[in-house]
């Protein structure tokens, strides 16, 4: 199965991505899955992608590039699409638009507790930062030199 990444250029899209969404990914990395803290994301300079097989979309993307680093976090694929080897694709497409956009790293972030995204990370290259820079202390960042 092929995946389509599309990036939402607008509040519509963006709504879009929160419609379809809603049942699915009440676990997001670092915000709370809410209309309201999507558009902040979205304002505070994140791309926001929708992860698409045919019409459905099965996960959210959100992308940042700042000072040569190309910043990441998603949400959970849909249950039913786990297992299907998208997390890798997912993890390609990353490092495609880092490279697309001469990042010199990948920053990614995910919660403490995502242990299945910390043997994806591992398994890319990335390496286990101590600290996150975030607020959160339940969010752990994990970095790949590109």
């Amino acid at each position: 199965m092929t995946l389509i990444f599309k990036k939402a250029t607008s509040h519509k899209e963006i709504e879009a991505v929160y419609n379809y969404t809603i049942d699915a990914f009440s676990d997001s990395p670092d915000f709370k899955w809410t209309l309201k803290e999507i558009k902040q994301e979205f304002a505070g300079g994140w791309s926001i992608y929708s992860v698409n097989t045919g019409s459905e979309i099965i996960a959210a993307l959100f992308l940042k590039l700042e000072n040569g680093s190309l910043y990441s976090k998603n949400t959970a694929i849909k249950m039913h699409h786990q297992g299907s080897g998208f997390s890798h694709r997912i993890k390609e497409f990353f490092e495609e638009q880092a490279l697309e956009l001469k990042a010199e790293k990948i920053v990614h972030y995910c919660r403490i507790d995502n242990f299945r995204m910390y043997s994806l990370n591992e398994s890319h290259g990335y390496n286990k930062q101590q600290n996150s820079g975030e607020e959160d202390e339940h969010i752990v960042a994990w970095v790949k030199k590109l």
